[in-house]
């Protein structure tokens, strides 16, 4: 099997620890153990770890964090969930489950490259569904039912956008859910920054697993959560879906660590305050951004209403790839160009990073504006 090169992992391979400021960071500033357990209260983990045999543990992840995780739903329930070893391995494994040779896949761009170049591999009709300013890169809903013929199988989707940060909300995903029933598709929803909403308590909108009786939802704990350490996702979907994906599943991961199951478990036992963190920093930072990119004329965005990455358009002639490597170059920041995620024209920041680290980057790349701009005058 032949598969594209994944542009982003390869771009952040090659930088992320080559730069000074990291504004290409997705996840919201990752906590420490200390921080963690803190939170939680807690000051007996020796002896809660020291005892531990290293098992294989529970297969499909453990009952504690199954009932966790299922909670973070409406309607799901323990053999809705499986835990997966982050939410990539889970994105795969719905794949590599359901997609056959000729199948009709559709998928929405931009997204993480593994809902295309996946089905892509595997010898899929896969579709592209081109995300625009014009609708606020949201779906287009014509352009979806067109694209979504009888037979097709899944739909894939990625809600909150990374990287534009859009939003569907309820009403939008169950426009969306007709269009999937009326031709038969399951619809797989990577729902990795949800949580992460700029408005409301919980900061999360509904769930494609709770709308749709043929919805499946991926999740992790590294990016609203802050643990990406961990490597650890899962899988919310139908109980026989998730049956099926766990035949495929012991192939390749057989089960998740017992340390990175334990220490989930304790994030999802005091959700509330790791949310309640998470939305100070993304509210905050966002802000920042927002007035940021007011003040900048070559630059322009639609403005994230979600997630943790935004998508700005720049009026510079450089491609993407090359405006971000003299950006790391001449100033230590990193962002991620366009090109990596099929979207030339534009480039992707991360502003869940440390209040300090965003203004400081962002006054470097202002700095590094001017001065693009200056030999053009």
């Amino acid at each position: 099997m032949k598969i594209r090169d994944f542009g982003v992992e390869i771009w952040m391979n090659k930088y992320e620890t080559r730069c000074e400021l990291n504004l290409a960071e997705t996840c919201v500033e990752s906590l420490t153990v200390a921080e963690l357990l803190e939170m939680a209260g807690r000051t007996d983990i020796e002896q809660q770890l020291l005892p531990l045999k290293l098992t294989y543990g529970e297969i499909e992840g453990s009952v504690r964090l199954r009932t966790l995780v299922a909670d973070l739903y409406e309607r799901q329930k323990l053999e809705n969930i499986v835990i997966t070893h982050g939410a990539i391995g889970a994105n795969a494994l719905v794949h590599q489950t359901l997609v056959e040779p000729g199948d009709r896949v559709i998928s929405v761009l931009p997204t993480y490259q593994q809902h295309y170049s996946i089905p892509e591999s595997f010898g899929a009709d896969t579709q592209i569904l081109k995300l625009t300013e014009k609708t606020g890169f949201l779906p287009d809903l014509e352009e979806l039912q067109t694209l979504a013929t009888p037979g097709t199988k899944l739909i894939a989707i990625n809600n909150p956008n990374n990287p534009t940060g859009s939003l569907m909300d309820r009403a939008y995903l169950e426009k969306i859910v007709e269009i999937a029933r009326a031709c038969g598709a399951w619809i797989l929803c990577d729902e990795v920054y949800r949580g992460t909403d700029q408005q409301g308590l919980t900061g999360m909108t509904a769930s494609i697993a709770d709308l749709y009786e043929k919805g499946i939802s991926t999740g992790s704990m590294s990016k609203t959560y802050s643990l990406a350490g961990l490597r650890l996702g899962w899988i919310a979907a139908p109980s026989e879906l998730i049956h099926s994906v766990s035949i495929h599943r012991d192939y390749n991961t057989i089960s998740v660590g017992m340390l990175d199951d334990h220490f989930a478990a304790i994030a999802l036992e005091n959700k509330d305050k790791i949310l309640e963190r998470s939305h100070r920093i993304t509210r905050t930072n966002l802000a920042i951004l927002s007035q940021w990119v007011d003040a900048e004329p070559s630059i322009s965005w639609i403005k994230p209403q979600s997630g943790t990455t935004a998508l700005l358009k720049y009026d510079l002639p450089f491609s993407s790839e090359e405006l971000c490597v003299r950006l790391l170059e001449s100033t230590g920041v990193m962002l991620t160009p366009g090109s990596a995620m099929d979207m030339e024209g534009y480039l992707r920041i991360g502003y869940a990073n440390s209040e300090n680290i965003l203004r400081e980057g962002l006054n470097r790349i202002s700095r590094f504006l001017r001065e693009s701009i200056a030999p053009a005058a």
